[in-house]
């Protein structure tokens, strides 16, 4: 039981930093396209 509650908790965790990755990346996507639509309307 104890092994078992070790691995799912390094896999939420994996997981969780993995979600935390997609967001960032997503996030400065989005930034980079705001970006470029003020320098398109300048």
């Amino acid at each position: 039981m104890t092994r078992l509650f070790a691995a799912m908790t390094l896999l939420f965790i994996g997981m969780g930093l993995a979600a935390c990755n997609t967001v960032e990346g997503a996030g400065r996507d989005i930034h980079n396209t705001g970006e470029a639509i003020e320098d398109a309307a300048d």
